[in-house]
């Protein structure tokens, strides 16, 4: 749909490689797919799932065996975004370093886009 000639929507660190490969070591996930939706105190909010299939509008990026789908609507926003997995004492889980992001909430749930 949304596309720069030789360039990925988004790019994986080493260890979101890892959980997402993790993720689809059984073989019955096909990838993480993301998107994004209405919601949160500022606006939007990044969903994401377990792919089971790839959806024939979905933006395939794979990257050292690791596969993100990114739903259609949400192509737009997410050019140029780096996706990392960080694991602490108290959490863990993927984050986002999105250039399009000019606002977001104090408990980082949700975010607001330039072209919103």
């Amino acid at each position: 749909m949304f596309a720069i000639p030789g360039k990925p929507p988004v790019t994986l660190t080493p260890a979101a490689v890892r959980r997402i490969r993790a993720l689809m070591a059984d073989g019955l996930v096909q990838g993480l797919k993301i998107g994004v939706k209405k919601g949160g105190c500022a606006g939007m909010e990044y969903t994401m799932e377990h792919a089971t299939e790839v959806a024939p509008h979905d933006v395939v990026v794979e990257q050292d065996g690791a596969r993100v789908l990114i739903a259609p609507m949400a192509q737009m926003f997410l050019f140029g975004t780096e996706i990392d997995y960080k694991t602490s004492l108290l959490e863990s889980g993927f984050e986002f370093r999105n250039p399009n992001v000019v606002e977001a909430c104090g408990c980082g749930e949700s975010i607001k886009f330039a072209q919103q």
